[in-house]
């Protein structure tokens, strides 16, 4: 029992290790789980990376006081929507480009992403321009003290105005991770 479990905690820090330099891997051959582990970590590590943004910004707002630190938490959670949203449209954009690269289509591949970089520019402007205008309806809908609302919204309108940075973030990512993946052959 115990070198059976040795042995697959072997396994699962050789798959780690290998999801970890970034090692051109055929994804369409051999086992799914594989696949799926090898894809997952680095994006799992991605998004608690991106969660740490919170954090930093709860420490050095932390020495201006209590307001400060409720805006940062407040808006970080409105934030966590705009990241859902970037994840979903990067899903979808990476699905339909890698559709089109592996029908060898690289003109509709691109075509494809373009659409995707469009959509999601309209999308954010929209996000951004009702975050930037509904700060502090949106701490108050949030159970923000008058106080909160009054120092904070400043600090939340930045953070909205800022959607279209996080959202081609992800987008782009996804657009571009098809052209990581080896040719299907």
């Amino acid at each position: 029992m115990a070198n059976s479990s040795h042995t697959t905690f072997k396994k699962f820090t050789s798959l780690l290790r290998q999801s970890l330099r970034g090692e051109e891997h055929d994804y369409t051959s051999g086992s799914l789980q594989k696949a799926v582990f090898l894809l997952a970590i680095p994006m799992i590590l991605e998004l608690s990376l991106e969660s740490v943004f919170a954090v930093v910004d709860i420490f050095f707002v932390s020495k201006l006081g209590e307001n400060a630190i409720a805006t940062v938490g407040l808006t970080e959670s409105v934030i966590t929507i705009v990241y859902s949203i970037a994840i979903g449209l990067s899903t979808a954009a990476t699905a339909v480009v890698a559709r089109r690269t592996g029908e060898k289509d690289p003109e509709a591949a691109a075509h494809a992403g373009a659409q995707s970089i469009r959509i999601t520019v309209i999308l954010s402007v929209i996000i951004s321009a009702f975050g930037m205008y509904y700060a502090p309806e949106i701490l108050q809908t949030m159970k923000a003290s008058p106080s909160v609302i009054k120092e904070g919204a400043i600090f939340t309108r930045i953070m909205m105005g800022g959607s279209l940075s996080i959202m081609l973030l992800f987008l782009i990512n996804g657009v571009f991770a098809v052209r990581e993946m080896p040719p299907w052959q």
